[in-house]
């Protein structure tokens, strides 16, 4: 597959069970045989987008030393700001070129999930950036539920197989400033090439050339959505649930030509993440003589400490 399929997700809450299950069709081979989807339809209005892009980009736009207030120790960069360099690719020494800013879950009845999940970081010099970020995580996440249910009826689980996992959910919006190119990088790139340790990953910011994914053949591929269209890809941890059924697609973010080193760019995904008790054991309905269960029984808390740990982000 050499281009990334775009699907509606319109069609799946539209009432209509023909327009239902060609979504599930679609996302579903889409997903098997690439990885990812661009997806109109969702839930994120136009004026939020702006108002969340205006506002970050106020906050990308701080001197150093105030952002740098919002750096906080020991929690492996889960909410606040993580500063440029700071983290890199799995198996990368070189850390990638970008800042970035983690919102995370606001808990609903848990006091258990209320004290395991970091506090989210207020900034006081933007009275607008929180209120508009909250905003836009909890309308992702509503897309990011729907897309999932798609998927449960693929993989011939109930529709709300995934609804339980994701519902106070470890799930992080992730504003990312790659800033202009001042020297010639040696190794390093905006975004080494990396498969995402989540569900699934919504991507908004992949209107420009950047973003690149590599299909079966190893080939890369520009990944460009539409203007009114969200990326969204299979994470390690449903890949790994699916016994790499649905495929968890390595993907980067190139540096731009010389003559536009001088150019920010911006993009926000959102990488739904379920509790960390969700067992990630493959499902028995993927496992069959040609493709015999390939994972270890793990949880998604202890695969998430793993992979930190391999980014960087958590020091052993």
């Amino acid at each position: 597959m050499n281009i990334i399929p775009s699907v509606n997700l319109e069609d799946f809450v539209s009432g209509d069970a023909v327009r239902k299950q060609s979504f599930v069709n679609a996302i579903g081979k889409a997903y098997e045989e690439i990885g990812f989807v661009a997806l109109k339809g969702h839930f994120l209005d136009d004026a939020l987008v702006e108002k969340l892009y205006e506002e970050v980009k106020k906050f990308f736009d701080l001197p150093l030393e105030t952002k740098q207030k919002y750096e906080i120790p020991g929690i492996g960069g889960q909410r606040g700001y993580v500063s440029f360099g700071k983290e890199s690719a799995k198996g990368k020494k070189e850390g990638d070129l970008k800042e970035f800013w983690h919102f995370g879950q606001y808990v609903e009845n848990n006091e258990k999930l209320k004290k395991e999940y970091p506090d989210n970081v207020i900034v006081e010099e933007l009275p607008e950036f929180n209120k508009v970020g909250k905003e836009a995580y909890k309308m992702l996440e509503k897309t990011a539920k729907y897309v999932l249910r798609a998927l449960a009826l693929h993989l011939k689980l109930e529709e709300t197989y995934f609804d339980e996992y994701i519902f106070n959910g470890n799930s992080i919006l992730r504003p990312i400033h790659y800033p202009p190119i001042t020297k010639e990088p040696k190794e390093a790139v905006r975004a080494a090439a990396h498969g995402d340790i989540n569900l699934i990953t919504l991507l908004m910011g992949a209107q420009g050339r950047g973003l690149q994914v590599q299909n079966h053949k190893g080939e890369w591929i520009d990944a460009i959505a539409q203007p009114d269209e969200l990326m969204i890809n299979v994470g390690d941890m449903l890949s790994r649930h699916t016994n790499n059924k649905l495929k968890s697609t390595i993907h980067r973010v190139v540096n731009p030509p010389k003559e536009l080193w001088g150019t920010s760019r911006y993009s926000i995904p959102f990488f739904m993440h379920p509790i960390s008790d969700m067992k990630l054991d493959v499902l028995e309905g993927c496992i069959n003589e040609n493709n015999p269960k390939q994972f270890e029984d793990i949880t998604a808390g202890e695969f998430l400490t793993e992979r930190l740990i391999e980014l960087g982000l958590i020091k052993k």
